[in-house]
This record gives structure tokens, sequence and C-alpha cells, in this order.
């Protein structure tokens, strides 16, 4: 399993999926660990099983135990932030803003990685989650560190494409099941 069996499962007519695979992960000039890092929790983030178990693998390839298990742990802490914090935006009260929030998140002091890697898995999960509060709290931090606009573009561009691999092959999966019970 891997990168380029992900690829090769895509339909034909997802070809632009193929390409844009290429160009935001198999030609990316990302360092490694940002690169594989953001890979392994927009995965986790798109929740697809099948995109995981392409992707994971190679991910533990390449990454340090500490950079794998914090990559996990990016997207599992940013799946509890993006709704509350996203909710807390939604809601038309902005007393709720307010209050103390009351959840764990001892991650955030110490991620195990560089706080610039974290912050563009974070930036990257929380593109694929939709919660525009904890984008721009990313994008500030990773502004402030010293990044440019075209790499912090990079890790949205690497979470759209996983994501819409995740959509068109989940799909797929469900429309063979479709066409096999008729």
């Amino acid at each position: 399993m891997s990168f380029e069996s992900l690829k090769s499962r895509l339909p034909e007519y997802a070809r632009d999926l193929t390409l844009n695979l290429d160009a935001a992960i198999g030609s990316s000039d990302l360092p490694v660990q940002r690169l594989w890092g953001t890979v392994l929790s927009t995965a986790i983030a798109s929740r697809s099983a099948v995109v995981l178990r392409e992707l994971a693998p190679e991910a533990r390839a390449v990454l340090s135990p500490e950079a794998y298990r914090a990559a996990k742990t990016t997207a599992s802490v940013m799946a509890l932030n993006n709704v509350f914090f996203r909710t807390r935006h939604l809601l038309s009260d902005k007393e709720y803003g307010n209050l103390r929030a009351g959840l764990r998140m001892n991650v955030l002091g110490d991620p195990g990685v560089d706080r610039v890697d974290f912050e563009f898995w974070a930036f990257a999960v929380s593109a694929v989650n939709g919660c525009g509060l904890c984008l721009d709290a990313h994008e500030s931090v990773l502004r402030r560190a010293g990044v440019e606009r075209e790499v912090v573009q990079e890790a949205y561009k690497i979470a759209a494409v996983i994501e819409a691999v995740a959509a068109t092959l989940d799909a797929e999966a469900v429309l063979a099941e479709a066409a096999l019970a008729e």
C-alpha cells in the first residue's frame, strides 16, 4: 500500500486528482516531516478507510515514531477543536465565546514535534473540517513564524486533494456495491 497504489485506484474520470496528487504530494518541496505529517493528519481527517490504509504505511515509513504519533494526535485534537470552535463561531449568541471550554487539549502545549509542523498540520486538518476560526488562528501562528503564504497554501492544497480523493474513492466503493446488488 502506498501513494502510488492510491493513485492507481482512482477512476479515469478523476484523472485531475491523480495529477493533483502528484503535484501536491509527489512533487512537493515541503520538508519530509511537514509533508507526510500533513498527509497523515488530513488522511485521518478525511475519515476514509481506503485513503488511510494506502497512505498511513508510507507516512509511518518516512516519519519518526514521534512525528507519526504527533500527526495522529493533531488530527484527533483538531477533530475536537474544529467542531467546538466552529460551533461557537457559528452561533448567533456570541456570549458562548466568553464561556470556558472545559475541554482537555494538553497537546497544544507540547505537540511532540516542531511547533511550525504541528501548526501546519492543524491548519490542514482545519481545512478538511471547515473551521474558519481555527484556520485563521493557525494561519496567523504560521505567518508570525515566518511561513510564507505560498507555503501555507500547500497545507490546504494537500487537504483539498486528500479530501477529494477520499470522496471519490468512497463514492466508487458504494457505487460498486450498488451495481453488484442490482
